[in-house]
């Protein structure tokens, strides 16, 4: 399972937002969004690489 840790997903909303554009790149994922500790959780068996992409280009980055 894959995890990010994105600090401006601070809602439902925006929650929704990532799971779309994470969905895009695989639409079988397993996703799970935790807005309060600003988690996604991903069970794809694509690479990190690819979900790291659209995430950027959805406006929210992945910082570790």
């Amino acid at each position: 399972m894959l995890r990010f840790h994105i600090p401006n997903m601070t809602c439902g909303g925006c929650a929704r937002t990532v799971t779309q554009a994470l969905l895009s790149v695989d639409p079988h994922a397993l996703i799970e969004t935790d807005p309060p500790a600003r988690e996604v959780r991903v069970q794809s068996a694509l690479d990190e690489d690819a979900f790291l992409a659209v995430l950027i280009e959805a406006g929210y980055p992945d910082k570790q």
